[in-house]
């Protein structure tokens, strides 16, 4: 599977939150400028085509809803930006976000109970 664009993903993220949601239920959330409603039909189009997005169809309208989870996605991305920003190093990762982005006490003391539990 290819990394989805930034429209895939938002598409996608409102399709996780949603659950399941018709063109016109994905473009609600949206913030504005919202893009044209055949822009978002097409995006989930091309998403259903990747396999990603499933669809059950209502005469001429169709009802999507993700076929990849979350977790799923999420899991496989992190692999993939840790092996090529990192050096596949979970340790550089973590290291760089406590400087990046100044974890506060309780945020290191959590990944610290988090490591010892494994």
């Amino acid at each position: 599977m290819d990394k989805l664009t930034k429209k895939e993903e938002e598409v996608m993220k409102i399709l996780w939150k949603l659950k399941k949601a018709f063109v016109k239920d994905i473009l609600a959330e949206i913030p504005d400028p919202k893009p044209p409603y055949n822009t978002i039909s097409s995006l989930v189009r091309i998403l259903q085509e990747k396999g990603i997005v499933g669809f059950k169809q209502y005469g001429n309208t169709y009802e999507y809803f993700p076929l990849l989870s979350k977790e799923a996605y999420r899991k496989r991305y992190m692999k993939e930006i840790i092996s090529d920003y990192f050096d596949n190093s979970f340790s550089k990762a973590v290291a760089s976000f406590m400087e990046e982005e100044k974890l506060d006490k309780e945020e290191i003391e959590a990944i610290i109970k988090l490591i010892k539990s494994k």
